[in-house]
């Protein structure tokens, strides 16, 4: 013997088509956080062009019976992993429960000023929820304001819900001049098709237009439906502070928030270069992006090294 690895056999799986490639790559992405799918969830998520549901289900039953991946109920998952329909279970029974939440603290952000829209993105827009997750808002305001409207709310969090993030967190504001997301990549197109309108359905229909891209990664997904959306409306609060903020003053504290911000960040964050703070924390007058701990790169890098794992283990090529 020469200590050589044994070369894994390939010839089982040469029938591993491109729709069969796709639907293996979708179920590693969802596993990396304990999600399987159902059979119209796996449609939605895949990318191979005219695709149709009788392909999907003969492929799935394809890669069932080559033991590649398990199926309990309606849900597909990689093999071994029958304990995540559980978990899934249960946290849908409970997202149903944080979204009643959410839609009640969607009605308390939009009566903030120049707030123009919420959006809900996270764990939650894919309908689960658990005690370690949060419930994220994705918040479109007024050109020129974006900081001001920022820094009201982060008050708000830190005053009266004492910093906590469970039901409050703020890690998403642009304006809706600049609704373009920049980092095209398969994590942020899901994100996005699966961010959930609660407030102006109008505005996340234009921030769905102005990111085509995302069709490249999600063809088949839905847009969202306009449905317990919280109905528009101008507290004596927001009218009035948006009447005094309108002019220069507003101009000139939201240039001051914006400078003391991005101060505060660049100090925290001293340790990351100039690229790292501008992907987890990009700020700009008409963005405030706050992802510190880099989750968008530890998710990529973790869906390429279960797409290798799996290659290795059943001499597959899902590229």
């Amino acid at each position: 013997m020469n200590g050589a690895a044994p070369k894994l056999s390939t010839e089982k799986f040469t029938r591993l088509n491109p729709v069969a490639k796709n639907i293996l790559r979708v179920l590693l992405y969802f596993d990396i956080f304990q999600h399987p799918l159902k059979a119209e969830e796996i449609i939605q998520c895949c990318s191979e062009p005219s695709l149709s549901s009788d392909q999907v289900e003969n492929e799935l039953s394809f890669l069932i019976s080559q033991g590649l991946i398990s199926q309990d109920k309606k849900f597909f998952f990689l093999e071994n992993k029958s304990q995540a329909v559980l978990r899934r279970l249960a946290g849908e029974a409970k997202a149903e429960k944080s979204l009643k939440i959410a839609r009640r603290f969607t009605k308390l952000i939009s009566s903030f000023p120049f707030v123009r829209g919420v959006c809900i993105s996270g764990s939650l827009s894919k309908g689960y929820m658990d005690q370690e997750t949060d419930i994220d808002y994705f918040i479109i305001t007024k050109p020129g304001r974006l900081w001001l409207s920022r820094t009201l709310l982060v008050l708000f969090k830190k005053i009266f819900l004492l910093n906590s993030r469970k039901y409050f967190c703020l890690n998403y504001f642009i304006d809706d001049e600049n609704m373009r997301i920049p980092d095209k990549n398969f994590f942020t197109a899901t994100e996005l098709v699966f961010i959930l309108p609660t407030y102006n359905y109008e505005l996340y229909s234009q921030l769905m237009d102005r990111n085509k891209w995302i069709r490249k990664y999600y063809p088949y997904f839905p847009q969202r439906e306009n449905a317990g959306i919280v109905p528009a409306h101008s507290s004596f609060f927001k009218k009035n502070l948006e009447r005094l903020f309108n002019g220069r003053i507003g101009e000139k504290l939201d240039a001051w928030f914006f400078r003391i911000t991005l101060r505060h960040w660049k100090k925290k964050f001293l340790h990351f270069d100039e690229n790292t703070f501008d992907h987890r924390l990009r700020s700009r007058k008409n963005v405030s992006k706050h992802h510190p701990k880099g989750f968008q790169e530890s998710i990529l890098r973790s869906w390429e090294e279960k797409i290798d794992a799996f290659e290795f283990k059943y001499g597959a090529d899902l590229r």
